[in-house]
């Protein structure tokens, strides 16, 4: 094999679940060592709390949503905002609930559309001139974003809807302090397992400690959506 030629003993692969899977065949036929570093902002891996580029995703969303609010608030607006997320809805979640959007939208949740139409009545009987909704991209609760819009817009004639796609914004930016540091400890265990003779494995954050998943579990297995999360946004969106 011509990596071997060059001296290379093992590799580290970082990415998502595409990436595991090339190396668990890049594994099974070459028998070379290898260790997963999980990293996307989607944080959908399993085996991990938290991917690497996830916080800094966040971080961008919610600097974005507060720009677009001031726009919302100024001029009496509802804003739909469409984030990353189109088969897990970490990110809609979390921004939303950190933004304090008025509603959140997710694959994981079918809400419904009577109860988006619940919700946005009742911010504006509540006195609110403005409203936020954050919407996963894989949100099954309308066929896109735009139709949601005009759904809001027949049902609620009262509400001036604008849509706002952050689209590849999202991947962008200097990393977070939490995702630097976690990249580093990543790596770091990455190398030692691979020099105790571990292989096949991802390394992951599991409450605050660095954990091995085999790429297998990791690949096949799906991230769950934080409960507890959901129930605040209710209780915020109430």
């Amino acid at each position: 094999m011509q990596i071997k030629s060059v001296g290379i003993e093992a590799l580290v692969i970082i990415g998502g679940d595409g990436t595991f899977a090339g190396g668990m065949i890049f594994n099974k036929e070459f028998n070379f060592p290898l260790i997963g570093i999980p990293a996307t902002i989607d944080n959908d891996i399993f085996g991990t709390n938290f991917t690497i580029g996830y916080d800094t995703a966040l971080n961008t969303v919610v600097e974005a949503i507060d720009k677009i609010r001031d726009t919302a608030s100024s001029h009496k607006r509802l804003f739909f905002i469409e984030v990353m997320g189109r088969d897990a809805g970490h990110i809609a979640l979390n921004v939303g609930v950190g933004a304090g959007a008025e509603e959140i939208l997710i694959p994981e949740e079918n809400l419904g559309l009577d109860r988006l139409l619940q919700s946005l009545r009742r911010s504006k009987k509540s006195g609110k001139s403005s409203s936020i909704v954050v919407v996963a991209e894989g949100d099954k609760i309308g066929k896109n974003v735009f139709e949601l819009r005009d759904y809001v817009e027949e049902h609620l004639p009262e509400y001036e809807v604008r849509v706002s796609v952050l689209g590849h914004l999202q991947r962008g930016g200097s990393p977070s302090c939490f995702d630097r540091v976690l990249a580093s400890r990543m790596g770091v265990k990455a190398v030692e397992s691979i020099l105790e003779g571990k292989t096949n494995y991802m390394v992951g954050s599991i409450n605050n400690k660095m954990e091995l998943t085999s790429l297998e579990k990791a690949v096949k297995s799906h991230s769950k959506i934080n409960k507890e999360l959901l129930r605040v946004s209710d209780i915020m969106s109430t």
